[in-house]
């Protein structure tokens, strides 16, 4: 099969000719018809995060936000079959530890983040193989299109843990997202389906008008203010409820806990990059003062899955917004290569394998 292989951090990816996958026995193939293409698989290129022990070898598949169709099952899966469409997280769990047993399978203790670890080849190919399907396989329902349903696997999901999950957001909020990439355009638009009202954050005009037609109240360029933490607590009257980091640098994991009301809560979703490596410094006097809270929000578990999907039939929720364009594997070195400099919009999703 095709695939797009990392042979060098930072250099082109090689489109390759490889093995292809079989099931094992408590896992599915599945053919391919979409994956995303999202800044984590920048990092990922780039020879980011090992200081969290997620930095891909060479040699590694990319590629964690895949939609397709399964055509080879292990002996001891159950619920999944031959021909059905599924969505597949990038946080690929085992089912059985104390966390996935407790609705915490976004944090499984044996966790292997899909298209970073040399077990789990990634979904930038014709094929890809999903461990424990029974527990990470996601059924796409009927009449959704792969395309529009890939930032299911992570960007997508992600943004919805946050808000509906660890944020205690309620109808007429104010919520801030710092970075409006795939992860904050998603933030926006789901905060707004949950009644929220939303003040969108980012250095580029395209994507902040992107924002406002995704339901953003509010926008600020970053370049056109003196503090964006005045500028959201002048809109909010008085701070954002609920602010996100959707990228994950020092300056935006900064504005976000600044911007916040008394008792607001700041959710990091973005993981840093080389120049952080994990660690960033912050206003902790004025987080007491103001009894903010600092929560991390990472992935989402498969079986609450159906509650994205349910929004998404009563049309509440409709991801195939957020996708800005499809390209063929031929095209993945160029998106991730204008990801250095913020120039993709929304989800870029590959479709021609």
């Amino acid at each position: 099969m095709r695939a797009a292989v990392l042979s060098d951090y930072g250099e082109p990816l090689e489109i390759e000719d490889v093995p292809s996958p079989s099931a094992a026995e408590d896992g599915v193939v599945i053919e391919t018809e979409a994956c995303g293409i999202c800044r984590s698989d920048w990092h990922g290129w780039q020879g980011d995060w090992g200081w969290i022990g997620a930095q891909p070898p060479e040699g590694q598949i990319l590629g964690h936000e895949p939609a397709g169709t399964v055509v080879e099952v292990g002996t001891d899966v159950e619920t999944v079959s031959v021909g059905d469409r599924i969505a597949v997280p990038f946080n690929i769990a085992d089912g059985t530890c104390h966390c996935c047993l407790t609705d915490h399978s976004n944090i499984c203790e044996n966790v292997r983040p899909l298209g970073f670890a040399e077990s789990v080849q990634g979904a930038f190919a014709e094929q890809v193989h999903v461990p424990s399907a029974d527990f990470n396989a996601v059924a796409l329902p009927e009449g959704v299109s792969s395309v529009d349903m890939a930032g299911l696997g992570c960007r997508f999901m992600t943004a919805f843990h946050a808000l509906a999950h660890r944020a205690d957001l309620e109808a007429g909020d104010w919520v801030a997202v710092h970075g409006c990439g795939g992860v904050g355009l998603s933030a926006v638009h789901i905060a707004d389906a949950l009644g929220a009202h939303v003040v969108a954050v980012d250095i580029k005009a395209d994507k902040l008008e992107t924002a406002t037609e995704l339901g953003a109240t509010e926008t600020v360029n970053v370049g056109d203010v003196d503090t964006v933490a005045r500028e959201i607590q002048a809109i909010t009257d008085g701070g954002a409820d609920v602010s996100i980091d959707a990228l994950g640098i020092a300056e935006t994991a900064q504005n976000s806990v600044q911007c916040l009301r008394r008792l607001g809560q700041h959710i990091q979703i973005g993981l840093t990059s080389e120049e952080e490596q994990g660690v960033v410094p912050l206003t902790t006097d004025l987080m007491v003062m103001k009894e903010i809270e600092f929560i991390g929000s990472f992935g989402m578990q498969p079986p609450r899955y159906d509650e994205i999907l349910r929004m998404v039939q009563s049309g509440k929720l409709d991801p195939s917004r957020v996708v800005s364009e499809t390209v063929g594997l031929e095209d993945v070195s160029d998106k991730l290569a204008a990801m250095t400099n913020y120039e993709t919009a929304g989800i870029p999703v590959i479709n021609e394998f």
